[in-house]
């Protein structure tokens, strides 16, 4: 009986741990599918704007000629063909 006991704990303590990993896992997938800021795919350029106060920030967005200010909120935001956005960037106001 104290055996099966033993060998029970063991298995639900390595499940545990299984498990945990996998979320840790996940976790990090989707951080690294949309990292916070200015990032690109191969069509298209996004600005990551990570909070948890629901802020909005003015970000700069670099393009071929004038750059121009945008008024983005928590999440992600499409700025454009990733040809023709150089980089995007907090300005440090909000908005």
């Amino acid at each position: 009986m104290r055996i099966r006991r033993v060998v029970t704990g063991a298995l639900g303590s390595s499940a545990l741990v299984l498990a945990s990993f996998g979320a840790v896992t996940a976790s990090a997938g989707a951080a690294a599918a949309d990292p916070c800021g200015f990032y690109e795919t191969a069509s298209d350029a996004y600005y990551n704007h990570c909070t948890s106060d629901g802020s909005r920030v003015v970000i700069e967005v670099e393009v071929f000629g004038p750059n121009y200010e945008k008024c983005v909120g928590p999440g992600v935001s499409w700025l454009g063909s990733s040809g023709s956005i150089d980089g995007a960037f907090y300005t440090g106001r909000t908005c």
